[in-house]
């Protein structure tokens, strides 16, 4: 797909639309829009006993943007990916515009798991995500939900509903359903950067009270 800039990028996800390759090493890129679109209700989100013990008795620290390249090489570092090389530049680019932010997930100072995506107003597109230690990937969706809420966001697409992110509370609606709560969210304002970093611990808490 010659010509692809950040900013026909950030228009596609405006119209529902985002980019693949079928793998790391194919050059071509394609738009997909998903038919059923996987979404995480921000106030949905599930924290089970097991998960919730990993974070109460955890030693990790979460950071924001602090190694954007970092969680994307992270999460192409997989034996199936759909991450190319003009992917990674592409969302690199972005996320110097301030449009694509990356959560970390650190033991001492290893880079151990983390997520990506783009945001447009109020809605957040998540990208991908991986993890190097148990519950690490888990530990850092449940930090960024809670970001996401406290920031004002109203919507963060998951592209596709895995049984992972099932399990967590992540549903399929449909492209229609889809597409009104996009033009909602694009309209209004919200902040990443806004809530304060603070431990899993503290995470966990208010994600608790909050079921």
């Amino acid at each position: 797909m010659s010509g692809l800039t950040p900013e026909i990028l950030l228009h596609g996800y405006s119209i529902g639309i985002f980019p693949m390759a079928e793998h790391r090493d194919d050059p071509e890129i394609f738009w997909v829009d998903p038919r059923r679109r996987g979404v995480m209700p921000l106030n949905g989100f599930h924290i089970s006993r097991s998960l919730a013990r990993a974070m109460r008795r955890s030693s990790f620290h979460h950071t924001i943007n602090r190694d954007f390249g970092g969680v994307v090489a992270g999460c192409a570092d997989r034996d199936d990916t759909w991450i190319n090389a003009e992917i990674a530049a592409l969302y690199a680019g972005l996320h110097r515009a301030g449009h694509a932010h990356s959560l970390e997930v650190w033991e001492g100072d290893a880079l151990v798991g983390g997520v990506y995506g783009v945001t447009l107003g109020r809605a957040f597109f998540g990208e991908s995500m991986f993890s190097r230690r148990t519950n690490a990937s888990k530990m850092a969706l449940a930090a960024l939900v809670d970001r996401l809420r406290r920031g004002g966001f109203t919507l963060f697409d998951t592209q596709f509903l895995t049984d992972h992110l099932a399990s967590l509370g992540a549903q399929e609606i449909s492209r229609a359903k889809y597409q009104a709560q996009l033009d909602l969210a694009k309209r209004g304002n919200a902040q990443f950067h806004a809530p304060v970093l603070d431990s899993f611990q503290d995470v966990l808490q208010r994600m608790t009270q909050m079921s």
